[in-house]
C-alpha cells in the first residue's frame, strides 16, 4: 500500500482510505455489524492506514465500530466530521460551539482515542465558514489537543474555497471521472494552501463500480433511488460508456480505471473507498494492485475530449 503526505500536517497515510458511510448501512441499506468488523479489519491487514467517518454514520455506531477495530493501532489516522445534530426532529446542522465541543467529546469516548487526527465540518455552508465560532471553535480544540488537525468536508467549489481560504488543513470533496471540474478549479489554492486533498465519491455511488441497466431500480433505503430521476441516472450510464477505452491492458475494470484516475492527481492524497463487504473492498484493492497504480499518460490525455464528449465540464 503506497503512502502519500496528508498536505502539510505532517502524517503520511495510504493512497486509499476507507469511507464507512456505506458500511454505516445508512446510505445503501443495512449492514450486518459482524460484517462491518470483517471489512474494517481486513482493511487495516490489506494497509490501509485511514478511516474517514461521522458522528452522524449509524447515529455514532460508526464510530464505536472503528474504535473497536483500531484499539491499540496508534498509527491509523482517524478522520471524523460533526456538524449534524441527530437529537433534534429532524435532524439539522448544528456548527455552533457548545454543539461541537460536546459532538467532539462524544466521538473521542466512541473511538476511545484522546484526541481525534482530522476533525472536518461536516458539509457546512459558506455562511458558517465566513462565520467566526465554527472555525475559532476548533482551533480552540486543536490548542486544548482534543484535535491535531482540522478541516473541511465541502459540498461544493465555493465551500471548499472558502475552507482553503480559512486555514482548513484538509479538505474532502467529491472527485471522479464524472465529477472533476471542482477539484480542478481549486488545485491552484489548494497547492499554495498545502492542504491535504481526500477524494470521496470515487465510484460515483457505484455508477463506475459495475455495468448497469439504463432503468436500474434500487431498494428501499437506497439513497440513490432519490439522488437520481430515471432520465438522469440513464444519460449518467450513458456517459460512463464513453470512458470505457480506459479498461485495457492491466487496467481489467471500469472501477480500476476510476481509482486511478483519482490517484493520477498529485494533489489527492487519499481516494476514499465505501465497500459495504469484505470481498467488495478485496476486489477493487486487487484490481487497482496489479500494474502501473496510476493511469497511463496517453490513457490520461484522451479524458479532457472524452468528458467533452459527453457534456461534462472537466
Amino acid at each position: 500500500m503506497r503512502t502519500r503526505a496528508l498536505g502539510k500536517t505532517g502524517l503520511r497515510v495510504s493512497e486509499l482510505a476507507l469511507g464507512t458511510w456505506g458500511l454505516s448501512g445508512d446510505a445503501y441499506g443495512p449492514v450486518d455489524e459482524r460484517e462491518q468488523g470483517r471489512v474494517l479489519a481486513r482493511a487495516l491487514e490489506m494497509g490501509i492506514s485511514i478511516i474517514d467517518t461521522a458522528d452522524a454514520y449509524g447515529d455514532g455506531g460508526m464510530e464505536r465500530a472503528v474504535g473497536r477495530a483500531i484499539a491499540g493501532l496508534g498509527e491509523i489516522v482517524v478522520v471524523t466530521k460533526g456538524g449534524v445534530d441527530r437529537a433534534a426532529s429532524p435532524p439539522r446542522k448544528r456548527f455552533d460551539r457548545a454543539h461541537l465541543r460536546a459532538s467532539v467529546e462524544r466521538s473521542l469516548r466512541r473511538l476511545s482515542r484522546d484526541w481525534i487526527d482530522v476533525y472536518l465540518l461536516h458539509n457546512p455552508q459558506v455562511e458558517t465558514l465566513e462565520g467566526a465560532e465554527a472555525i475559532d471553535t476548533l482551533l480552540e480544540l486543536k490548542r486544548e489537543g482534543r484535535i491535531k488537525h482540522w478541516g473541511v468536508s465541502a459540498g461544493d467549489i465555493e465551500v471548499g474555497r472558502t475552507a482553503l481560504r480559512k486555514g482548513a488543513e484538509v479538505i474532502e470533496l467529491a472527485y471522479n471521472l464524472l465529477h472533476c471540474s471542482d477539484l480542478h478549479r481549486l488545485a491552484g489554492e489548494v497547492m499554495v494552501a498545502g492542504a491535504g486533498v481526500l477524494a470521496r465519491s470515487t465510484l460515483a455511488y457505484g455508477l463506475l463500480g459495475s455495468d448497469w441497466p439504463r432503468d436500474r431500480d434500487f431498494a428501499p433505503g437506497d439513497h440513490r433511488a432519490d439522488r437520481w430521476t430515471k432520465p438522469e441516472l440513464a444519460r449518467r450510464v450513458d456517459q460512463v460508456a464513453a470512458f470505457r477505452f480506459l479498461v485495457s491492458g492491466e487496467v481489467a475494470t471500469m472501477r480500476s480505471a476510476a481509482v486511478r484516475y483519482v490517484l493520477s492527481s498529485s494533489i489527492v492524497t487519499s481516494a476514499v473507498l465505501g465497500p459495504r463487504t469484505v470481498t467488495q473492498l478485496e476486489d477493487v484493492v486487487r484490481e487497482v494492485g496489479v500494474g502501473p497504480i496510476y493511469l497511463r499518460d496517453a490513457a490520461l490525455a484522451r479524458i479532457p475530449r472524452a468528458l467533452e464528449s459527453v457534456g461534462i465540464d472537466a
